[in-house]
């Protein structure tokens, strides 16, 4: 039963996804762990959803209940449920798990949400309509490529804000180094400006045989100009 798993059955569940390199074989991970997802990542203490929400919360000045939020890679709802509870009201969720999309539509959290595999189709949103655009979790080594950040940015209105979160742990070190430059490039080409970088050292329990506590996080909060 899903209330008895461990911390090895999900140190399990997650190993058994980086194996899975085909799109295919992704999605129809992502789609059975959707129903323990949730439990999954309580028992790895994954912080990420409520310190990105606590990230943008306390940057965004405009009235919070008119803000529009695109949740991208929104799985369950994780990040938009701590957002809500900040005061924000209007998600659109965007994900590539049928699975995962089904149980974020549940709470009636999201007005709409839109299933997309990021990288291969385009982002299925207008240009310049939102508020707020957050990415957590998906920016990591094997999941969402590197250039889908210039999505994020067009999605977003001028004066919005963008918030990523990746991993800090080995396995992702090339990955993370990639996206910086991608980023602090588009900074140099004045598409947005830096508002935080947050380096956060108990990001998630660690699963990696390399590895053993808490591994490292990151959160960038941009403003587009």
């Amino acid at each position: 039963m899903a209330d008895t798993r461990t911390f090895a059955d999900v140190r399990n569940t997650i190993l058994s996804a980086h194996e899975n390199t085909e799109t295919k074989e992704k999605v129809a991970f992502y789609n059975t762990w959707a129903e323990s997802y949730e439990q999954d990542t309580a028992i790895l203490d994954y912080r990420a959803p409520f310190l990105a929400a606590e990230c943008v919360a306390s940057h965004f000045t405009s009235e919070k209940e008119r803000a529009i939020i695109l949740d991208v890679a929104c799985g369950t709802g994780l990040v938009s449920r701590h957002l809500k509870k900040m005061g924000f009201r209007h998600f659109v969720g965007v994900d590539g798990s049928e699975g995962m999309l089904n149980l974020a539509k549940k709470p009636g959290l999201f007005q709409e949400v839109k299933q997309c595999m990021l990288g291969q189709d385009p982002l299925p949103v207008q240009d310049e309509s939102y508020d707020v655009v957050v990415i957590v979790g998906g920016l990591s080594f094997g999941n969402v490529p590197v250039p889908v950040i210039k999505e994020l940015w067009q999605a977003t209105k001028p004066g919005g804000f963008v918030c990523m979160t990746t991993r800090g742990n080995i396995d992702n070190l090339e990955y993370k180094a990639e996206l910086e430059r991608v980023i602090q490039s588009m900074e140099e080409e004045k598409k947005w400006h830096r508002v935080s970088v947050t380096v956060v050292d108990e990001w998630e329990k660690a699963v990696s045989e390399l590895e053993s506590g808490y591994i490292p996080g990151v959160i960038y909060l941009y403003q587009r100009t």
